[in-house]
């Protein structure tokens, strides 16, 4: 039989109070109460498990940080969870659609005068991530800020500029400069990539 909702929700309370007292014992009751659906709650955003598990373990590495700060008055344990849950989900998926967005755009002025399109579609997209995080090690420390805030880290260049106290027309700046940058190093390397992927021509029937 079930416990009532109302002894649920107090033993919750409970458990949070427990690990903001650094109780592991409490802690790990938690986690068998709450991963399950947790995990889903992150599934059902990113719609991949290991991307889901890893939104997991972050979201309970935040409630034991964070159960200090949990307030009963302000929603139930298991809703505050699925927030917290449902907030890193979106940020890894924003996260990740940035590099998406950087690798597209990066491989797209590259392959603006490229006329070969089959070539350029052969490239292993795992090559290409790797040459990509590459470049931007190359790139001064500014330009890479910028780029990796803008596109890493989910920030808007508005966002950018207020957090490094610079003015908006010099992150653009950095940025358009960064991404002229990845072009001249990645053009060749990318170019090469794509003729690599080409099967080798068979010689004319004699």
């Amino acid at each position: 039989m079930e416990p009532p909702p109302e002894l649920e929700l107090e033993a919750e309370i409970a458990l949070l109070r427990r690990i903001a007292q650094g109780d592991r014992l409490g802690f790990e009751e938690l986690y068998d109460r709450f991963s399950g659906i947790l995990f889903s709650t992150a599934y059902r955003v990113l719609n991949n498990q290991e991307a889901a598990e890893d939104v997991l373990q972050d979201v309970f590495i935040q409630i034991w940080e964070k159960a200090p700060l949990y307030d009963p008055a302000r929603g139930k344990p298991m809703t505050w969870a699925i927030t917290l849950t449902r907030n890193k989900a979106i940020d890894r998926l924003r996260s990740t659609q940035r590099r998406s967005r950087l690798q597209d755009d990066v491989q797209r002025e590259t392959f603006e005068h490229f006329d070969d399109r089959s070539s350029f579609d052969a490239v292993a997209s795992e090559e290409t991530s790797q040459l990509v995080r590459e470049a931007i090690h190359k790139l001064t420390a500014d330009q890479r800020q910028a780029i990796e805030l803008a596109f890493f880290s989910s920030l808007t260049q508005s966002q950018i500029a207020e957090r490094l106290n610079e003015p908006l027309d010099t992150v653009k700046a950095r940025i358009r400069r960064g991404m002229m940058k990845l072009r001249d190093l990645l053009s060749p390397k990318l170019q090469r990539a794509a003729f690599r992927s080409q099967p080798l021509k068979q010689p004319p029937d004699q």
